[in-house]
């Protein structure tokens, strides 16, 4: 999960915003957790589907050949 979903129970707005102290503390601990990377679930859609398509044509150039 991404912080970017995570909704702070301290001013009740989203964490990736750092509104308050709390959202501010909780992002900073998230960003050393995770290194600063974290992949939202669109870009791992986007990664599965690039590798499908390069597999695809792969497998085919080999029947062809």
């Amino acid at each position: 999960m991404t912080r970017d979903w995570l909704v702070c129970a301290n001013c009740a707005g989203p964490v990736s915003e750092g509104r308050c102290p709390v959202c501010r503390a909780s992002r900073q601990r998230m960003q050393r957790e995770n290194g600063g990377f974290s992949l939202s679930p669109t870009v791992i859609l986007w990664l599965i589907g690039l590798l499908a398509a390069i597999t695809a044509v792969l497998y085919l150039e080999h029947q062809t050949a």
